[in-house]
């Protein structure tokens, strides 16, 4: 379990292994504002064999699919992946290998009524996962280069985009983030710009 104190918001993540949470993930990524998920047709037999696949592929490895809570509420997900095992591994997604990088995903749920820089407070949580706890060196994500909510995110914690590339079946806006800019521009991974985002999902 990763707990971060490093915001007004009280967050903590754990493995997601369980199709239990299978009901909650598939509200989450059915949902319009979840669309660059790619997932809004997906049926919750769909979303449970993400999870079993997810979790037998990752298994005794660093990388795989956490489930973030605030008040012991799941809230949002995110995955830590392997760069060269995904869709980065093509050449002509633009990806340059370093050694210590790891991929990321995530997503917010949807809610009714906006926190306040909560999606900022997730997102510092996420990275510090990333950079203090698994110990990667560069953190890399490929957007949908239209989710301009997300690159705002992205930015505000450190990442430099390296250009525009086709990643899977979307143009993505390959962007890096080296442990060095993280906690630079993060105070250390305390703090992070107001960022004010709807529609997640990168």
């Amino acid at each position: 379990m990763t707990s971060s104190p490093a915001s007004t918001y009280e967050l903590h993540s754990v493995e997601l292994v369980d199709v239990a949470h299978a009901p909650t993930l598939h509200g989450w990524l059915t949902h319009p504002k979840a669309k660059f998920w790619d997932m809004l047709d997906n049926s919750l037999s769909d979303v449970e064999k993400m999870i079993r696949d997810t979790a037998e592929a990752t298994a005794g490895t660093p990388y795989g699919l956490r489930l973030g809570y605030h008040d012991d509420t799941p809230q949002f997900m995110f995955e830590l992946y392997n760069p060269l095992t995904s869709e980065l591994a093509d050449p002509a997604s633009g990806y340059v290998h370093s050694e210590g990088d790891i991929g990321m995903h995530l997503l917010v749920a949807h809610a009714e009524q906006a926190l306040p820089g909560f999606t900022g407070a997730v997102m510092l949580h996420i990275m510090r996962t990333a950079i203090l706890e698994v110990g990667a060196q560069r953190v890399v994500v490929e957007p949908d280069v239209r989710n301009k909510a997300v690159h705002r995110l992205n930015a505000s914690v450190g990442f430099r985009v390296a250009g525009d590339y086709p990643v899977g079946n979307k143009i993505a806006h390959l962007s890096y983030c080296t442990r060095d800019d993280f906690l630079r521009v993060t105070d250390g991974g305390t703090t992070v710009g107001a960022v004010e985002v709807t529609d997640l999902g990168a």
